[in-house]
């Protein structure tokens, strides 16, 4: 059971914050079908509860590191819509200025820092801001989110090893959607439950049913109890599934509609739903002034993107080193 009781704000939470995350994809996924979108974008639909259940459990000062797929994550980090868009326009107004666009969204103000687009090149840095904050003595935790192909990443053994022995306050997240870049787990691994990666170094380490924000909530809440009480890091494989291709690019012809259709039927949002009506939670008028809510934000979102200035030229020379005056920086 959770320290942290799940209520009838938990609920509600959830399921706004996810409508959120599945609009804001579905917009951009039609903005990059428009090329007003260009680069790679990756988009999060049908993963959703994998970040709604964490965000009931952590506090705003706790970090979250993750890879390309990281829209999503920067939007329940608290980030702006109009940011998010913005940087996907690769606009001035942008979290990142414009000049990291889909896979590189960042925030110093909300402690998120990334947005990776090298696979598991995220993994050592979540290491790394977890022993800051334990370097600083505080009882924040970082939150290091990876996809499945990414775990055969051998930085990945490496950070395991060194967050044990220093008891850093990490919680290694494995959102398994089954598919990497295309290639299912099962042809890749001869041992297809990947939290068992974790036990080899003593790290507690489970399984978790992503498709459900209960079954995250729960699990992640024990990981940060652990992190926060200096018992060091654990490690979540997190079972989900993306509705969508790896990429904007990919058809997905790697897998069944039937298969597809059935993990749409254990979709989060309407498990969400399901369990607000169900508990009386709230009626019909109050879905309807969520989903109005939340197209207004989008749509807010795209205009903001759409006005907003290119980066200037010079901007390409700023924000590559911390000195300002770098000698071997050349216009």
């Amino acid at each position: 059971m959770s320290s942290i009781e799940i209520t009838k704000d938990t609920y509600l939470q959830w399921y706004e914050s996810m409508l959120l995350m599945r609009k804001f994809e579905e917009k951009a996924g039609q903005l990059y079908g428009q090329q007003k979108i260009r680069g790679f974008c990756h988009l999060y639909i049908g993963q959703e509860a994998v970040v709604a259940g964490a965000m009931s459990v952590l506090r705003p000062e706790d970090s979250m590191i993750t890879a390309y797929r990281d829209h999503a994550h920067a939007l329940a980090k608290g980030m702006s819509a109009n940011s998010i868009m913005a940087e996907l326009y690769g606009k001035a107004t942008g979290c990142s200025k414009g000049k990291g666009g889909s896979m590189h969204m960042f925030s110093k103000e909300h402690k998120f820092f990334g947005g990776h687009g090298i696979v598991g090149g995220q993994i050592p840095l979540g290491a790394g801001i977890a022993f800051a904050e334990k370097y600083l003595g505080t009882d924040n935790v970082c939150v290091c989110y990876m996809g499945d192909g990414a775990v055969r990443q051998g930085s990945l053994n490496e950070t395991f090893n060194m967050a044990m022995i220093w008891k850093l306050p990490v919680i290694f997240v494995c959102e398994n959607n089954g598919y990497a870049m295309g290639t299912s787990v099962a042809r890749t691994t001869n041992m297809e439950d990947i939290y068992k990666i974790g036990l080899g170094f003593d790290m507690p380490s489970e399984p978790v049913d992503g498709m459900d924000p209960v079954a995250v909530h729960n699990a992640m809440d024990a990981a940060v109890q652990r992190a926060r009480a200096g018992e060091g890091p654990s490690f979540l494989e997190i079972r989900t599934y993306r509705y969508k291709g790896h990429s904007m690019s990919d058809p997905a012809k790697y897998r069944t509609k039937e298969e597809l259709e059935r993990y749409k039927a254990k979709d989060p949002i309407g498990v969400v739903k399901h369990a607000i009506v169900e508990n009386n939670y709230a009626d019909e008028a109050w879905f309807e002034e969520i989903d109005k809510k939340v197209k207004a934000i989008v749509e807010e979102s795209v205009k903001f993107a759409e006005e907003s200035p290119w980066p200037d030229p010079s901007e390409l020379y700023k924000d590559v080193y911390v000195q300002e005056d770098y000698p071997f920086i050349r216009s």
